[in-house]
């Protein structure tokens, strides 16, 4: 039934435009043409000369004959042309995969192929991966990008080189938005730790949404400086190329991580915001000061994934760096909820401060909402801070679904809701705290035990850098937590020490029953990789991460 809101009153192209954060980088170099865009080494690019490169590169694209709804890959660290391949491939209506630079190459050529990529632009650091290409996709477009080391004949046979490639591109080139922005814009794979990777897809809304959210969690002004510390393949950098270009503030490329060059960028160029895992905080936070001389001025940081602990946010604080934590998934665009911060928290402790900050916190500015539901039911838990339920999101930005796998989707899409896999609670303030994923969960005796719980524990140990528990069999208790501790550099500590400290906030039950010393595996985003840990207690023998048994040490059954 009509009624006189619909009466002539018809959606057109002169008030309705699909949204793009491609239209971000347009906006930028019409009104900020000659501010700094991009920094990397000696080059320095302003956003007019970005945007016309940009322009080039979808234009060169077309003329090779890529197509809207076409795969465009690329492995790059984060350079310049990485930055380039998120405006100029969504801009000619593909689809950019941007590919983990740190998996091995059977696992990118599989995603080639399942995403059926019809252009590779790959840096000639990975020369192996160029060269099976070669042999195995001889229908692909291959872009070289000569950063450190040229191109060699025998890797990249069939490579152009990527400066000769966009220099056939139109500079005025004359882009239009997505007929639709659901469109899809991106194509990434999770990191599954049991059979093939998923593909997560991205629309051209979600990308617009997450992007403008980023800086509405973080007030992030315009003019930003802004470090590439997070990968960029990493959920498209949680969206932050698209952002930066909304505040038509600076990127700062860098290639590779290292903490000594990080501070030297963040005094050099004035850095004002960078994100990270929390191995990246860590190793920044634990930096000799001396590294950090000079820096006076207040850096923002964003952190995702488990909570770094209160002694490294603690020195966040003493050196100047205000940090936000956020959570997220691929599926979610990367951050998709914030532990926004309350006036509140200020008249509190330092730990009872760093405890508020840890958590998942409330939805995003632009998700429509956050939950912790009963995952059979998809009731609500109460919000006593005890019952446990399952982290669910719901709006514009999650994924469109998975790649080619309509029941992967479904069952994420369960019931109306992103299922995240996740097991939570939900506080008293209605903030969210993650207690594991569901299957990192030990169930002892009955009882359930939170290995995040016993990982926080960890963590406030002065000796502690890295900490991860998984269940380790025990005959008569069905499963026990077993602890895998990388120290800090310099420092020497027991198990029977560590399992004492443990004991201090954690009941009996709750204690590990082992202790293993070592260098943690962890994923090429920074996490540690529990199925290998897993893999290595659930054999039954305990060996620690050196490959023999003289880092795990056993502490006396207690009932």
């Amino acid at each position: 039934m009509s009624h006189i809101f619909d009466d002539g009153l018809a959606q057109s192209e002169a008030n309705h435009v699909p949204l793009t954060p491609v239209d971000f980088i347009a906006r930028a170099a019409e009104v900020y043409g000659d501010r700094l865009a991009i920094v990397y080494g000696e080059v320095r690019r302003t956003w007019r000369e970005t945007y016309d490169r940009v322009r080039q590169l979808a234009d060169a694209l077309r003329q090779a004959g890529v197509q809207r709804g076409d795969t465009v890959a690329a492995l790059l660290p984060n350079i310049p042309e990485m930055i380039e391949a998120h405006f100029g491939v969504p801009m000619l209506g593909a689809v950019l995969n941007a590919l983990n630079t740190r998996l091995d190459v059977s696992s990118m050529l599989f995603m080639l192929r399942h995403g059926e990529a019809k252009v590779l632009i790959v840096d000639t650091e990975y020369a192996e991966l160029a060269h099976r290409v070669s042999l195995d996709f001889p229908h692909l477009t291959i872009i070289s990008v000569s950063d450190v080391m040229p191109a060699s004949p025998e890797s990249f046979p069939r490579a152009t080189d990527y400066e000769a490639f966009i220099a056939k591109g139109d500079a005025n080139y004359r882009w239009t938005p997505p007929a639709d922005e659901w469109d899809a814009i991106a194509l990434n794979y999770t990191s599954g730790t049991t059979g093939d990777p998923k593909g997560v897809v991205y629309h051209h809304r979600g990308a617009y949404l997450n992007a403008l959210s980023n800086i509405l969690e973080w007030d992030m002004p315009k003019h930003a400086i802004y470090l590439w510390t997070l990968p960029l393949f990493h959920c498209n950098g949680w969206c932050f190329a698209w952002t930066v270009a909304a505040r038509a503030g600076v990127n700062i490329c860098l290639r590779k991580f290292d903490a000594k060059h990080v501070f030297e960028l963040i005094r050099r160029e004035g850095v004002t915001h960078y994100c990270g895992a929390p191995i990246v905080q860590s190793a920044l936070a634990n930096a000799p000061a001396e590294w950090r001389a000079g820096i006076d001025h207040l850096v923002h940081t964003m952190v995702a994934g488990a909570a770094p602990s209160p002694a490294v946010i603690g020195k966040m604080m003493e050196i100047g760096f205000d940090l936000t934590h956020v959570y997220g998934l691929t599926e979610v665009y990367g951050p998709a909820s914030v532990c926004a911060k309350q006036a509140s928290w200020e008249d509190v402790g330092d730990d009872e401060r760093a405890r508020l900050n840890a958590r998942q916190g409330v939805r995003y500015h632009l998700q429509s909402a956050i939950a912790v539901l009963n995952p059979d039911t998809l009731e609500p838990v109460p919000n006593d801070g005890e019952t446990l339920g399952e982290i669910m999101f719901r709006g514009n930005i999650c994924m469109k679904g998975y790649l080619k796998n309509e029941r992967a989707t479904a069952e994420a899409f369960r019931g109306g809701w992103f299922h995240t896999g996740d097991l939570g609670v939900l506080m008293p303030d209605n903030y969210v705290r993650i207690k594991d994923r569901s299957k990192d969960i030990i169930i002892s005796g009955g009882e359930n035990i939170s290995t995040i719980e016993v990982e926080d524990t960890l963590y406030r140990h002065p000796a502690v850098s890295v900490a991860a528990v998984v269940a380790m069999p025990d005959p008569k208790w069905g499963e026990v937590p077993c602890a895998f501790v990388e120290l800090k550099e310099g420092a020497q500590v027991s198990a029977e020490e560590i399992i004492a400290h443990c004991r201090l906030y954690l009941a009996g039950f709750k204690l590990p029953k082992m202790v293993c010393f070592g260098e943690l595996p962890k994923t090429s985003t920074g996490k540690i990789q529990k199925f290998e840990l897993r893999s290595r207690v659930g054999s039954g023998s305990a060996i620690d991460l050196a490959g023999d048994s003289s880092g795990c040490n056993a502490k006396p059954d207690e009932s």
